[in-house]
């Protein structure tokens, strides 16, 4: 399956740059964003579910820049400038993990957070959380996942929990928040 992995009009591959308000101020090449002191940008998260209630979670491919090799959420994305969040998430979707996606919902519209890999590497987002529903399957493009699985969130979280350094910072931040433990163990927070 031939993608198109450009992320803007005219093929510009961007991010939005951020005040700490959170108003957008520029753009920047979204290939040489991520350095040891990288800007604050926009971004989103996205965690789907199949019919079953299984959540997919992926590993990022080891040429990856930052955190490469290690299991997240089963994609994020930067929105290109004036795109929507919803169809930022479509088109990483299809970019990515080559299949579909529907019932695109807000779920942690307020995340922020930054983080430094191993090598140095900063990521500094306000990344709002979305989940979806799979529509079609999963055709990953090898550039950006090794490897892929479907699980219960009721194992993953005690799998971030008990192992979190083999996970995205960024995971292990919204694991807890997207699944609060409570009497009848994890359960999906209500984003409405």
């Amino acid at each position: 399956m031939e993608r198109d992995t450009t992320d803007g009009p005219g093929g510009a591959e961007v991010v939005v740059l951020l005040a700490e308000d959170g108003t957008p101020i520029g753009t920047h090449d979204k290939a040489t964003v991520h350095t040891s002191d990288t800007p604050l940008h926009l971004a989103f998260s996205t965690h789907v579910f199949d019919d079953a209630g299984r959540i997919l979670v992926t590993r990022r491919a080891l040429d990856k820049k930052a955190w490469p090799g290690v299991w997240t959420n089963s994609f994020c994305g930067h929105p290109a400038p004036g795109e929507t969040f919803e169809d930022a998430v479509r088109r990483r979707a299809a970019q990515e993990l080559g299949f579909t996606v529907r019932d695109i919902r807000p779920a942690l519209p307020d995340f922020r957070y930054r983080a430094v890999d191993a090598s140095g590497i900063v990521e500094n987002e306000i990344c709002p959380v979305y989940t979806a529903l799979a529509e079609t399957a999963v055709d990953p493009l090898p550039a950006e996942v090794m490897d892929l699985h479907w699980v219960d969130p009721a194992d993953l979280v005690p799998a971030v929990t008990n192992t979190p350094w083999a996970f995205s910072p960024w995971l292990t931040l919204q694991l807890p928040l997207l699944y609060p433990q409570g009497a009848d163990g994890p359960g999906p927070r209500d984003a409405s």
